[in-house]
């Protein structure tokens, strides 16, 4: 008699960010985008939407300004061009983020210089940025990676002795704290993003925010192509974009920021329950969150030790997509400076700009340099995580990971 192999693990749907299952949309953004259509006013130079939710952001974050752009590269760009850089100016930053976060430094002229990252927590530190200043730094951009904040007051404190403004990337931070201080509000200017998959969304859409009335004045302007809407003689001041969210955006935003409050504190609720029920596993490292400061969790990231969890991140994600658990081991293949637009320089034409400014130093992307970096990625491994989680999505997960670490 043959013996038969035994059922198939049941599978259980894990709710995904990219499709209704995983996002809040509902009847008050369908009500917001018929108004929006029924007014006939698509545009945010004469709608109402856009100002109603920059409005709102800013006194969510209780900040003076925040303009609304039409993604977060559109906010990360903004803000650069709110500093007015010179060509070859340089900017530090990190190699673990998404591109939408480096090419505008190029677009601007400036070079993008990599700091080190904690293989902890994946963000850079003010140890790791040090190194890197010189007397071309003209700026930081500190991405807190996943909603976990980077280590502000001593960042800060660096930035501060160098007269060097700091931008926060705050794409996937929404109401994360540190030290119970909303990121964006902490540094000179701080960045959103509204895409598909962020704790709420327009499906592409950004906000740039500060105190400073004028790099507020700049954003503004750098938004709409510099032309100076509602001056007694306006013109097209200096080189700028057409960066404006649309009505049909806004519309989905100021209904979407109503939820924002309910999309962290669920997504920090359910991460918590996976934080516990992962204690006991041996090669598993739970997210470091350093006390005082609150994780919002875009993602959940874990550790995972290849010395004793068999393949490592690459194999627990293996192993995991066989449950029907999508993840992304590594995060991203490879660190940004690695990427060919760094390597071969691909920019402009042929020209190389603005590479062709740089101190040789700052296009060192010797990988001993980084080791933190390459630490980090070796062993993460991402896992989807949104608001519409359950317990039962929670214990499914959980499960899944103990099994397969441990069958």
């Amino acid at each position: 008699m043959s013996i038969l192999p035994p059922p198939p693990h049941p599978l259980l749907p894990l709710p995904s960010d990219q499709d209704a299952s995983g996002r809040t949309l509902g009847e008050a953004e369908m009500v917001a985008l018929a108004e929006v259509i029924a007014s006939g006013t698509l545009t945010s130079t004469r709608g109402e939407f856009v100002k109603r939710l920059e409005k709102g952001f800013a006194e969510r974050l209780g900040i003076a300004h925040a303009h609304a752009a039409s993604s977060g590269t559109a906010a990360i760009h903004t803000a650069l061009a709110a500093l007015d850089l010179e060509p070859g100016d340089e900017v530090i930053t990190t190699g673990i983020t998404d591109m939408g976060a480096l090419t505008p430094i190029l677009y601007q002229g400036g070079i993008p210089v990599f700091a080190d990252v904690d293989p902890r927590t994946f963000n850079v530190t003010a140890q790791t940025i040090a190194p890197h200043l010189s007397e071309r730094t003209r700026a930081i951009i500190v991405t807190h990676l996943f909603g976990n904040p980077c280590p502000m007051d001593e960042i800060l404190a660096l930035a501060r002795k160098q007269q060097v403004p700091v931008i926060e990337d705050c794409a996937q931070a929404f109401l994360a704290r540190h030290q119970g201080r909303l990121v964006g509000t902490l540094g000179t200017l701080g960045c959103f993003s509204l895409q598909q998959g962020k704790h709420i969304t327009t499906g592409e859409g950004g906000l740039v925010v500060t105190e400073d009335p004028a790099l507020a004045r700049r954003c503004f302007l750098f938004i709409n192509k510099a032309w100076g809407y509602g001056d007694p003689h306006p013109d097209h001041y200096f080189l700028a974009l057409n960066y404006r969210m649309s009505e049909l955006q806004g519309a989905v935003a100021v209904a979407q920021l109503s939820k924002l409050q309910f999309a962290v504190e669920r997504r920090r609720e359910t991460a918590a329950w996976l934080t516990e029920a992962l204690q006991s596993i041996p090669g598993i490292e739970t997210p470091h969150v350093e006390a005082g400061d609150t994780h919002v969790f875009w993602k959940y990231c874990l550790r995972v030790d290849p010395n004793l969890v068999p393949g490592g991140a690459q194999g627990l994600g293996k192993r995991l997509k066989e449950r029907g658990i999508a993840s992304a081991p590594r995060y991203i293949q490879k660190p940004a400076f690695q990427c060919e637009i760094f390597q071969k320089q691909r920019t402009f034409g042929t020209s190389r700009y603005p590479f062709t400014l740089a101190r040789p130093e700052a296009l060192d992307y010797d990988p001993a340099r980084f080791p933190g970096t390459f630490a980090a990625l070796a062993r993460i491994l991402v896992l989807p995580w949104n608001e519409q989680y359950t317990r039962e999505h929670v214990t499914y997960l959980a499960n899944a990971i103990h099994e397969t670490v441990q069958p």
